[in-house]
């Protein structure tokens, strides 16, 4: 029971306007009456499509009982309110004003903005973009992890003498992640790894070896730089969600400059600056 009522709490306030709102269709089939008016299937899918995160864990049957069970909440505190004269207010009317400013601005935006986005616009962004990023460096590296400074000096001195650092990882190393690997870190970009090994590995020439031990909040490092590469540039269907977000961004500030061009706004500095 409690986690019942907490979920009603929870729910009220995000759901009460999708939840009472919208014709039900002829065909919809009724679930609930509250003193005569239905609680069809549209308004229980509305609802449910709305919490859907809330209601994944609970079967079918039970979701579908939770959603009714808040509507009827609704439908009768609702049927209150409006008996209260709760609607009548002027800070009802005020609230009811900013909602609807609110879904007008959505509304706007998806229907000015958003449908008017093409592929072909994504295309030329895409391509803009592209054609000024300059694509950070990105290091290949191994290395081999120890916990003293006297155990990684003399691994650079068997490295000095021809030994095999791949071999040596894979005995000697203590990172779990790396060693069987030869101490194979693959690629790793700026800030990938922590500020004292990502410098020195960046110091390095490709195929060099650092001639003393690296410290670490983690032990004592040996690193060795295998390639150096610009970070590949990511395809458009692998960013193309972010890149419509930035079109439609920049389709909206458009559409809001042509707007303010062809509206005379009257702003009184002294008013809002006065205390």
């Amino acid at each position: 029971m409690t986690g019942h009522r907490t979920f009603a709490a929870l729910a009220f306030a995000a759901v009460v306007g999708a939840a009472i709102v919208g014709p039900a269709r002829a065909e919809d089939k009724v679930y609930a009456k509250v003193d005569g008016q239905p609680i069809t299937e549209s308004e229980v899918a509305t609802m449910t499509a709305s919490l859907a995160q809330q209601l994944a864990s609970l079967p079918e049957d039970a979701r579908r009982r939770a959603v009714v069970d808040r509507l009827v909440d609704l439908r009768l505190i609702v049927g209150a309110a409006n008996k209260a004269g709760l609607d009548k207010s002027d800070s009802f009317k005020a609230r009811m004003d900013q909602i609807r400013s609110q879904l007008l601005v959505g509304e706007f935006v998806k229907v000015k903005v958003e449908a008017a986005v093409t592929p072909e616009m994504i295309k030329a962004r895409y391509d803009k973009d592209a054609a000024a990023y300059t694509p950070p460096e990105e290091l290949h590296a191994r290395h081999i992890l120890v916990k003293t400074k006297e155990e990684a000096q003399a691994i650079i001195v068997d490295l000095d003498k021809g030994g095999d650092f791949a071999k040596i990882a894979e005995e000697k190393s203590q990172d779990p992640g790396s060693a069987k690997q030869g101490g194979d870190l693959g690629f790793f970009g700026p800030g990938d790894m922590v500020p004292e090994f990502d410098k020195a590995a960046g110091a390095l020439a490709v195929g060099a070896i650092t001639k003393e031990p690296v410290q670490t909040q983690f032990g004592f490092h040996v690193i060795k730089l295998e390639e150096k590469r610009k970070q590949p540039l990511p395809a458009l269907d692998q960013v193309q969600d972010q890149v419509r977000q930035a079109v439609v961004g920049e389709l909206f500030t458009s559409k809001l400059d042509e707007l303010k061009k062809a509206s005379k706004i009257e702003i009184d500095e002294a008013a809002i600056k006065a205390k």
